[in-house]
């Protein structure tokens, strides 16, 4: 019973993150700047996930983990508008100023999933409390 609290609790810990990642995507829809300032569109961050065999180790089953969060490296849109301060100044795009290229219903639907994965995660631990609470007044 311990162990599937531990796998649930890893796989919280992951979809949190994950949600954290498509919030931040969807927050930045429109920034066509860096942290520094720099006229850079914001590039999407996702999340790849691997097994924790460190529960494995202290005798549990296999979890999962957050291995990194990664850095999209799609090409920005481009949208000519010649009089925006962060237009392209020279070149052939020259008027054209970049935009980060997310697709706002693939976050949505991954934000969906997410929010599914976590809600059956604590499904899992509901019903295994009950089933301890349970064993417990058995033997009680």
């Amino acid at each position: 019973m311990i162990s599937a609290l531990d796998v649930s609790t890893s796989a919280l810990v992951a979809q949190r993150i994950r949600l954290n990642a498509i919030s931040g995507n969807i927050a930045n829809l429109h920034s066509l700047q860096d942290e520094d300032g720099n006229a850079q569109p914001y590039q999407a961050r996702y999340t790849v996930f691997q097994t924790d065999e460190d529960l494995v180790a202290e005798g549990g089953a296999a979890g999962v983990k957050v291995a990194t969060v990664e850095t999209e490296s799609k090409d920005p849109i481009y949208k000519y508008q010649p009089d925006h301060p962060l237009a392209i100044q020279e070149g052939e795009k020259k008027g054209y100023v970049a935009h980060p290229n997310i697709n706002l219903n693939e976050q949505f639907v991954d934000a969906l999933a997410a929010t599914r994965a976590y809600e059956a995660n604590i499904g899992v631990m509901e019903i295994s409390k009950n089933l301890g609470r349970q064993s417990l007044s058995i033997l009680a």
